[in-house]
């Protein structure tokens, strides 16, 4: 069997298609589609309201599925119509290529492979950043993107803001997802991530046209804006919901050996670094930085090499049903600081002994998260060194 003909067969195998989001890109469009039907049989186009010779070329290919937007809605809309009609045609994965022909189809196989090894897998291709005609802008909106989809979900990905990727569509159908335009592959990454749907990345070549004729529609400006917004919005839910949910969902029967050798005992770790990953989740865990606790420890727990693991775990102090202890701690702690007394009248809420109050909380919690985080950095440096623990040497 050919190349080609392997690859048809394992579309086919793993009830694959193609997927063409495509506006105004009359002078690739068809040679992408004809390059596609190649190595697959299946093939989707989502006319997103185009007003060039666009339905033109999308006529001339009989075999294919159509989906058309009467204006044009934005690649995020193409993109979810899209999912719906493979769904509809019983697919199971979907592979978007974009149709200004920087992709390559014949890395579909690249994609096909990877999947066949980690089942139901969302793969987006890692394009080469550093080839010919690379906008300078690309490059820093990459980075860009990487960065706050790191912070969002704790996973490195060296490319998020591939167009090429591997969607497990039949596995994603429950996801919402709201965004139209350009931002929505940042969101369904992010949000496939939280699902626990692994989020991995195979390399892919690129080709980007010389300046001036590569046609593209994104807007800088407008675009920039709508990512940042979006990405505001994912870390706040991150902070308060799901990146807690992603830590606890490693402690499950299967892996809890494995995740309590390699996380948490961890004997390549020195006493110090693991006394400091103590220390920090104790101090983040009772600071009053209610909502985002657990994203600027784990943030933090990054830049500073230490456990993260460890980190998030020691900063669930701050669970629902010790709450109320801390928050009395931390009261004590204030008035014995400020040699104030706290006033409690209900019929005092929205008057200046209120704001006194929340002062004397603050300065309390303070003060308690550090003097917790010392002891705990001190007795668990202290347990360390007295049970002999030694890290394995690298």
């Amino acid at each position: 069997m050919t190349d080609k003909e392997i690859t048809k067969s394992k579309f086919k195998a793993l009830r694959a298609c193609v997927l063409i989001p495509t506006y105004n890109n009359a002078k690739t469009l068809e040679a992408v589609i004809s390059t596609t039907l190649e190595y697959c049989d299946d093939v989707i186009v989502v006319n997103d309201g185009a007003t060039d010779s666009t339905p033109d070329i999308i006529s001339k290919f009989k075999n294919i599925a159509v989906f058309k937007h009467e204006v044009n809605k934005g690649k995020g809309m193409a993109l979810r119509n899209g999912f719906k009609k493979a769904l509809e045609l019983g697919f199971d994965y979907v592979i978007t290529i974009d149709s200004d022909g920087q992709h390559y189809p014949e890395d579909f196989i690249t994609f096909l492979n990877k999947v066949e090894e980690v089942p139901n897998s969302l793969i987006i291709g890692a394009r080469n950043m550093a080839v010919d005609n690379v906008p300078g802008k690309s490059t820093f909106g990459n980075k860009f993107s990487n960065f706050w989809f790191w912070v969002e979900t704790g996973i490195k990905l060296p490319d998020t803001q591939s167009g090429y990727r591997l969607y497990p569509v039949k596995r994603m159908r429950n996801i919402w997802l709201f965004t139209t335009k350009f931002e929505l592959e940042i969101e369904v990454i992010v949000k496939a991530a939280w699902r626990g749907i692994p989020v991995i990345s195979v390399p892919v070549k690129v080709y980007y046209a010389p300046q001036g004729e590569r046609v593209t529609h994104f807007r800088p400006g407008k675009d920039f804006t709508r990512i940042s917004f979006l990405n505001t919005y994912l870390c706040i839910l991150a902070a308060l919901f799901w990146r807690p949910v992603m830590l606890l969902r490693k402690f499950t029967l299967s892996n809890l050996k494995k995740v309590w050798r390699e996380e948490i005992v961890a004997r390549h770790e020195s006493p110090m670094k693991k006394a400091s990953s103590v220390a920090l989740g104790l101090f983040f865990g009772i600071v009053p930085i209610w909502g985002f606790q657990f994203a600027t420890a784990l943030l933090l727990a990054h830049f500073l090499k230490l456990n993260k693991v460890v980190v998030g775990l020691v900063a669930q102090i701050s669970v629902p049903p010790m709450i109320p202890f801390i928050l009395y701690a931390s009261v004590k702690t204030g008035e014995l600081v400020l040699s104030e007394k706290v006033n409690l009248d209900l019929n005092k809420i929205l008057t200046v002994d209120a704001l006194k109050n929340v002062y004397v909380y603050t300065v309390g919690a303070t003060v308690l998260s550090v003097v917790v985080a010392v002891a705990g950095f001190l007795i668990t440096l202290i347990s360390l060194k007295a049970f002999r623990y030694k890290p394995n040497q690298a």
